[in-house]
């Protein structure tokens, strides 16, 4: 059944109203492909242990799987971009990439829920799809007309820059209105690559995940030694080809001056990192809240804060110095390795460390 063109444009308007900051349709066949390029990256190693859209390529690129006798896509997209937020004062402070300082994606699938459910009071059926993995987000949107593939494999759009969360409804609807794909912009641009702190970015426009500190940070297991001072003060996230690109700095000055999208809440962009390592198990649990942790293993988060503390060159603070001290012999291995190593990149010798963990248990001092 062909939804006509006033009611397409109602339910784009709807989660226009509710959330998105731009929004379009596509057919919903299945972008054979786009799940070549998905195979081919993940048979590479590019996809490291990521799973995501990596884990099944037949799903992931074929909307038909997540709704049987799928017409149309109705896409969406929510923006932010970064705020003017200095560093704080704590001696060791990390950094959150900009999409993670707020919940972006709340304020996506609420316009994506508003666009569902005109849709199925007017009698069709549709499945809200945003972070689940169920679809290659970026190839829906610029199917949609959305954006164009940066060189960092990103969507760039016109009026967002890639400062953007993407997500799309399913639906069995049919639309006469066929957007065309937006054409590269970059041109000759290749602001991106070399702002990568560890060369992850690749001539045909694909990231090696194996270097990307996006997910270095998120996987499991120890961060390989030779990106751990890549990693620098990023406890979550990593914006710097997002920030060398010359279409994303024109969006953060144009919403600078005008305002109109979301922007980075000013207390996500920094933690404390020697504080929040003295959290216990559940509390630090609780302040990682919605960001990504596999299995739920707070000694991911432990260790992305040690790395941070290792390379913070704040032996003289008390605090770090403590935070540190506390892990090199914490049960976690992967944990207590990084104590170490961090303890040594501090100039604090490991025997020390031991030391006074044994001093601790003995109750020969008042260390807490």
């Amino acid at each position: 059944m062909t939804l006509a063109e006033e009611a397409r444009r109602s339910v784009l308007d709807a989660g226009l109203a509710a959330g998105l900051s731009a929004a379009g349709t596509c057919t919903a066949r299945a972008w054979d492909g786009t799940r070549a390029v998905v195979e081919a990256r993940r048979r590479g190693g590019l996809a490291d242990t990521m799973a995501f859209t990596y884990r099944n390529p037949v799903r992931s690129t074929d909307p038909s799987r997540l709704l049987r006798g799928a017409a149309t896509l109705f896409v969406g997209a929510t923006g932010y971009a970064p705020a003017s937020v200095p560093a704080p004062e704590a001696p060791a402070s990390a950094r959150v990439g900009w999409y993670a300082t707020d919940d972006f994606y709340a304020q996506l699938r609420a316009g994506l829920d508003a666009m569902a459910g005109v849709l199925r009071r007017l009698g069709f059926r549709a499945v809200v799809v945003a972070d689940d993995n169920g679809l290659v987000d970026r190839e829906a949107a610029w199917r949609a007309g959305l954006g164009w593939y940066g060189r960092n494999s990103l969507l760039l759009s016109p009026k967002l820059g890639s400062w953007t969360v993407l997500g799309s409804v399913v639906t069995d609807a049919s639309v006469a209105h066929v957007a065309q794909p937006m054409a590269d912009r970059c041109g000759a641009c290749t602001a991106c690559g070399p702002a990568c702190p560890t060369n992850a970015i690749g001539a045909d426009r694909s990231v090696d995940a194996r270097r990307c500190l996006a997910w270095i940070v998120q996987r499991p297991g120890p961060i390989p030694l030779d990106l751990r001072s890549a990693v620098g003060d990023r406890v979550y996230g990593c914006d710097e080809c997002q920030e060398a690109c010359p279409p994303n700095q024109a969006v953060v000055v144009r919403l600078g001056r005008s305002g109109g999208l979301a922007v980075g809440a000013a207390p996500g962009r920094w933690i404390d990192a020697a504080a929040w390592l003295l959290l216990g198990d559940d509390d630090l649990a609780e302040a990682w809240g919605r960001w990504y942790l596999p299995a739920r293993d707070v000694g991911i988060a432990r260790r992305n804060l040690l790395v941070v503390l290792g390379n913070s060159g704040a032996a003289s603070s008390t605090a770090v110095v403590r935070a540190v001290r506390a892990h090199v012999d914490h049960p976690d291995p992967v944990v207590a390795e990084q104590a170490r190593w961090s303890a040594e990149r501090l100039g604090m010798a490991v025997a020390d460390a031991d030391a006074w963990h044994e001093h601790r248990r003995s109750g020969e001092d008042g260390a807490p």
